[in-house]
């Protein structure tokens, strides 16, 4: 008899999960809260499944006793009464990427990246680094391609670089990472969690099935992350941007150096690339690079190979983009900063002055925006806020004496002419919301389109 599965959740990840699951011969049934999904008739065409759109879960479990096991959105926390219920009831409860790992070939390599800030840039040039030194790579998870989606495709000596976020690592079971690698940490996502520890410790489970075998790289230069290290039994790689260190990856001067000892003990220095090569701006970009060059040595990639990827890599979408420049005023797409964290290190990267459109979202992570608006200097001149945050943002700007700030109440559009009116010959208007996208787009991605659509339209 076929095993069946609930699949809560039927964004990107829940299609893909339905998909394998079902080509994998379980009789799968469909659940969300939403009665109707855009696309989904047609992602799932082809695929025999119950529908259970609109119907809550805990129903769902109380009418059918034969659920094997539930595979749930990241977004759906563990802690959930109806998720207790489903396991108190002997049903599995585990996540996307646990489910995609289960279905990879064993001899793939999970080299996974988390953190708060950076993970997508770090994930896109860490795959550059290992599509480089000629391994057969898929960069997937968080950055927008579920592992589910090419599972089934790996083969022995394949690597999946994976950006892998709290929501997802929270429900793990099996899940190994070979290299895993902590970018920073700060608060977001504080809604969703019951504390900050929880976040953090949601974070961390990307460390908890590794052995003497495995890679764990972490931020020396950010105290949580740095004492990471008592929880992994991998060997500990550092890495640094503010001082030098006795192994690992560091700046000396310009030049990012890794350092490793012989067997007598000696340390033995090479120079990786002078970080002026680097095509992405900003400090933050620099412990990016600090991290992906310290994943790909550590993995046994050629130093002349790490420094070609860097000094190739130019970018993410939606990360500090240049858009175009247009009377003077250049137009900047960072719709991927949806936490104030973010945006702080978007405007310290900004070399111009600049009037900042955050907001621009319905969705509550319950932030606080002072850190912020304290990092503006002289850089910032304007801000233009829209969406559910406006209080939080307009409270921020009252306890930092900042005044330039308008609310705007139109459309995304009318926002961006405000900015743009706001904006002077030599000025950049950035978009670096500081705040999630959700019940005004699907996801920062369709938020960045359309700010790239709109001011291509100017």
């Amino acid at each position: 008899m076929a095993k069946k599965a609930l699949v809560v959740g039927m964004a990107k990840s829940g299609q893909s999960s339905t998909k394998l699951l079902a080509r994998n011969g379980y009789t799968v049934v469909i659940n969300d809260m939403k009665n109707e999904i855009p696309g989904l008739e047609k992602s799932l065409e082809g695929i025999e499944y119950i529908n259970k759109l609109g119907e809550e879960p805990q129903k769902i479990i109380d009418e059918m006793d034969d659920i094997d096991l539930m595979v749930l959105s990241p977004v759906i926390p563990i802690f959930k009464p109806f998720v207790k219920d489903a396991i108190k009831k002997g049903i599995e409860v585990i996540g996307e990427i646990e489910l995609g790992y289960r279905f990879c070939d064993r001899g793939t390599e999970f080299v996974c990246i988390s953190g708060t800030n950076g993970k997508t840039t770090c994930t896109s040039l860490t795959g550059e680094i290992f599509k480089a030194s000629g391994r057969h790579t898929f960069v997937l998870g968080n950055i927008g391609i579920p592992i589910t989606e090419h599972a089934m495709e790996t083969k022995n000596g394949d690597v999946i670089v994976a950006e892998v976020a709290a929501l997802q690592l929270e429900s793990i079971q099996s899940f190994h990472a070979h290299a895993a690698a902590m970018v920073n940490i700060s608060e977001d996502h504080l809604n969703r969690f019951e504390s900050m520890q929880s976040y953090i410790d949601a974070k961390c489970r990307v460390f908890e099935n590794q052995d003497e075998n495995d890679f764990a790289v972490l931020n020396y230069d950010d105290e949580v992350v740095r004492a990471m290290n008592k929880l992994t039994k991998a060997k500990v790689i550092y890495f640094s941007r503010k001082q030098e260190l006795d192994e690992g990856m560091f700046m000396s001067g310009y030049d990012m150096i890794w350092r490793e000892k012989d067997e007598n003990g000696n340390k033995v220095d090479t120079k990786i690339i002078d970080v002026r090569e680097l095509k992405i701006p900003g400090a933050h970009n620099v412990e990016n690079a600090l991290l992906c060059a310290s994943l790909g040595m550590c993995c046994g990639i050629k130093a002349e190979t790490v420094r070609n990827a860097l000094r190739e890599f130019k970018g993410v979408e939606h990360r500090i983009e240049l858009v175009r420049e247009k009377d003077g005023i250049v137009y900047i797409n960072d719709s991927k900063g949806t936490n104030p964290d973010s945006t702080i290190k978007a405007v310290e990267a900004m070399s111009r002055p600049t009037i900042l459109i955050l907001g621009v979202g319905n969705y509550d992570k319950h932030s606080d925006f002072t850190p912020l608006f304290r990092c503006f200097g002289d850089t910032v001149k304007g801000v233009v806020a829209s969406g559910i945050n406006v209080p939080a943002i307009k409270a921020a700007a009252a306890r930092t004496g900042f005044r330039n700030i308008k609310v705007c109440d139109g459309s995304f559009e009318d926002m961006i002419n405000m900015a743009k009116d706001m904006a002077q010959d030599g000025f950049a208007v950035l978009l670096s919301p500081a705040a999630a996208s959700w019940g005004m787009f699907s996801d920062f991605e369709e938020r960045g389109r359309v700010f790239k659509d709109i001011v291509n339209k100017l």
